[in-house]
């Protein structure tokens, strides 16, 4: 019987979430009110108020399901066997493409993920610190193949993190799109060079 519940209420929480994402998307963030979603899913607010405890936390759930994406498409590239270097500049390619794709052409989205910036949320910084993480690990076996030279693996990671900032960051990639900078390619070539073995 629990066992039934519990899917019952995960169930609900899915559905709460999936119908928020889709509010969020076509009224925007700030506009969207826990009534909005609950009149939705024909249910009432105090209903929702059963599975999240603020609209805070329902944005929290739908900006890390959204960063979830990404990082599970990141890991798919880690994992996978076969030469580091395509697959270190397709792990830099995805996360801009994915975050480009997500936020950017999406003004609505693009407020959610302002608000979660300046709110300076646990959900952004774990994700930021889970893709460091993934490129750490891809400079490591770009170290055990004798692709890259890393003495400290850690800071290489952070250091290609920040130089991928622009290219990263929902806001700093909608600002930058019209002014002049390298292009991500060129940034990736930089990165790889910098992690390149010095002969």
């Amino acid at each position: 019987m629990a066992l039934i519940s519990e899917h019952i209420e995960g169930d609900t929480r899915d559905r709460i979430l999936e119908v928020a994402e889709r509010l969020f998307r076509q009224i925007g963030y700030q506009k969207t009110t826990v009534g909005d979603i609950a009149k939705e899913l024909r249910m009432s607010p105090a209903n929702v108020y059963r599975f999240f405890e603020s609209k805070k936390a329902i944005h929290q759930s739908v900006a890390r399901s959204l960063m979830g994406e990404v990082e599970l498409e990141a890991q798919r590239i880690v994992a996978r066997p076969g030469p580091v270097l395509p697959r270190f500049r397709e792990l830099l390619t995805t996360v801009n493409r994915m975050n480009t794709e997500r936020y950017v052409g999406d003004n609505k989205l693009h407020e959610m993920v302002e608000i979660a910036m300046q709110e300076d949320w646990d959900v952004c910084v774990n994700h930021m610190e889970c893709i460091a993480g993934m490129i750490g690990q891809m400079i490591a076996q770009g170290v055990a193949s004798g692709d890259f030279e890393a003495p400290d693996l850690q800071l290489a990671a952070l250091c290609a993190c920040t130089a991928m900032m622009r290219f990263f960051h929902p806001q700093m990639i909608a600002q930058c799109a019209t002014k002049p900078g390298p292009t991500i390619d060129q940034m990736i070539d930089f990165v790889i060079a910098g992690l390149s073995p010095r002969h």
